[in-house]
């Protein structure tokens, strides 16, 4: 029997380039904890994306369909001024290994200090997506490797589109 805490507003934040099947498990047992939860693509400095933030945006909106309770928005800034404009009590995060705990843990304390009304959510990543990466992902793609397992078929039909594009431009 699963219980639902069905509690509030959450927020899982995240750059999704692309979304994965372990993404669609945490926001698929998240929309069940949380009365709506809202999928935040944001922008990472750091990262080099293949998709835009408009491309993510739609293909996530795309996956999440089914939920009823779950809406997509693009944000650019910090995540908890993020959480802070839907008045969210919880931020989730998905955890894979042990050496994401590290960089997790400290982001959340970051958050509280930033805004200690917004809760971090940790949920452990299934077993057959504790693998899973988007840069992994994007190299299996870049090299011609099976993706079937690892992606929804619309995600997975755009990065191989988006590496064939890639590949013509050079």
């Amino acid at each position: 029997m699963t219980t639902a805490l069905r509690r509030g507003v959450a927020v899982y934040p995240g750059t999704f380039d692309p979304i994965h099947l372990g993404h669609m498990d945490v926001i698929q047992r998240g929309s069940r904890l949380f009365e709506r939860l809202v999928v935040g693509v944001g922008i990472n400095p750091d990262k080099a994306p293949f998709f835009t933030l408009e491309e993510r945006v739609e293909m996530i909106r795309l996956v999440v369909a089914p939920l009823s309770n779950v809406s997509v928005q693009g944000f650019t800034g910090l995540a908890v001024s993020f959480a802070r404009e839907f008045e969210a009590s919880a931020m989730l995060r998905g955890l894979r290994t042990t050496s994401d705990m590290e960089s997790e843990f400290s982001m959340s304390l970051m958050n509280f200090n930033l805004d200690p009304d917004i809760e971090t959510v940790f949920l452990m990543a299934k077993e057959p997506h504790s693998h899973l990466s988007s840069t992994l992902l994007r190299q299996i793609a870049t090299f011609g490797g099976k993706l079937d397992s690892f992606l929804p078929p619309v995600v997975r039909d755009a990065l191989q589109s988006r590496v064939r594009e890639r590949q013509a431009a050079k």
